[in-house]
């Protein structure tokens, strides 16, 4: 009898020290740092896995209710508890009198743009004049009044999804060596992974404005010749030159591509041959905070058809995935130049016949 008292006993001690050693992998205990942030995860400093990305505490970062709202029928609030966490490495920096300020190496973990917009029901300002999607981007702001764009493109098209996002959480990516320890942010923040200078990735984001390209131009769908033999650049209506060839001085470049369309499927495994497109630009448009946070450039064609680029994801990538200018004087239809954004998965932004482009500071 007393034996099985016993082993009855050690049974239920057992049972207890597991149930409460699950528990506390489960719930760890929260403490704070010195700056009053919640520690919601420890880190792997014994290097118990393989991961870098693991090593340094996980801070929980106060957030604002997000709104919604601008050409859209369903304008409100966003319910984060629905959408799925995602996590996104990046190396922050700025600009400086003195050159690029480098501020700090992170992993944030938050909710995708991708999955906040995507229950929303867009409802065009220009859909009369152009249905397509590809002329739209959203204004991001904060209670600061800093305002960010990113395009449609940026959002639905890229080859690598869910990194742009609203991040809650945050750990610093630290040296092993010199174990520097990047000053955390504050405050929940929007990151933007692709950005080399990160000036996007600002602080609290309150509200998301949906928006189309607000000047209005004509379209002639299925005009033939598509074709235009020259491209007008301008800058605020002003014109800055009219290219009729490559400029001579920047270097052909040679894309490798699988070229996709999201509606006729393949189109060709033929490389593209072309110029950078922001090698074209740098020669008019600086490289300014402004510029970064809120410059639109919108790529139009003869026929009426076009797509907006923002300023940094054109000017300003760390993946070096580049908008190529291909300039072929032998092509009569769709001519004679176009676009390769290698960023996108979906070939809809490959505007043929192109006549324009237009570059903006904040629309309205």
């Amino acid at each position: 009898m007393k034996k099985i008292v016993f082993l009855t006993t050690s049974l239920l001690i057992i049972i207890s020290l597991f149930y409460t050693s699950c528990s506390q992998k489960k719930n760890p205990v929260f403490a704070k740092n010195n700056e009053g942030l919640t520690i919601v995860a420890r880190g792997d400093t014994s290097d118990i896995s393989n991961d870098f990305y693991d090593n340094a505490d996980t801070y929980e970062l106060p957030s604002t209710p997000l709104k919604i709202e601008g050409e859209i029928e369903n304008p409100g609030t966003i319910d984060f508890s629905k959408l799925p966490l995602h996590s996104v490495i990046v190396k922050e920096a700025i600009l400086d009198t003195s050159g690029n300020k480098f501020t700090g190496a992170f992993k944030y973990e938050g909710y995708s743009l991708y999955d906040i917009l995507n229950t929303i029901r867009v409802k065009k300002a220009n859909a009369k004049e152009f249905e397509r999607i590809i002329d739209m981007y959203v204004q991001v702001e904060n209670a600061k009044g800093e305002k960010v764009f990113l395009s449609w493109g940026e959002l639905y098209y890229p080859v690598h999804r869910h990194e742009i996002i609203i991040a809650t959480r945050v750990m610093r990516i630290v040296p092993s060596v010199t174990n520097e320890l990047w000053k955390l942010p504050e405050e929940s923040k929007l990151i933007v992974s692709a950005d080399l200078l990160t000036e996007r990735n600002i602080s609290a984001p309150a509200k998301i404005i949906v928006k189309s390209y607000p000047r209005s131009f004509p379209t002639k769908k299925g005009l033939k010749p598509n074709f235009s033999p020259e491209i007008k650049i301008y800058s605020e209506n002003r014109l800055e030159e009219t290219l009729t060839g490559y400029p001579k001085d920047l270097q052909i470049q040679k894309y490798d591509a699988i070229f996709y369309g999201r509606g006729k499927g393949i189109h060709s495994t033929n490389p593209f041959t072309g110029i950078l497109l922001k090698e074209v630009m740098a020669k008019y448009f600086k490289t300014t905070k402004e510029n970064l946070q809120k410059g639109i450039f919108l790529v139009i064609a003869k026929d009426g058809y076009r797509a907006v680029f923002t300023f940094s994801e054109l000017m300003n990538r760390n993946d070096q995935e580049e908008v190529l200018l291909l300039c072929r004087p032998e092509t009569k239809e769709n001519g004679i130049f176009k676009l390769f954004p290698a960023c996108d998965f979906f070939s809809d932004r490959a505007v043929k016949g192109i006549s324009a482009i237009y570059f903006s500071i904040n629309e309205k």
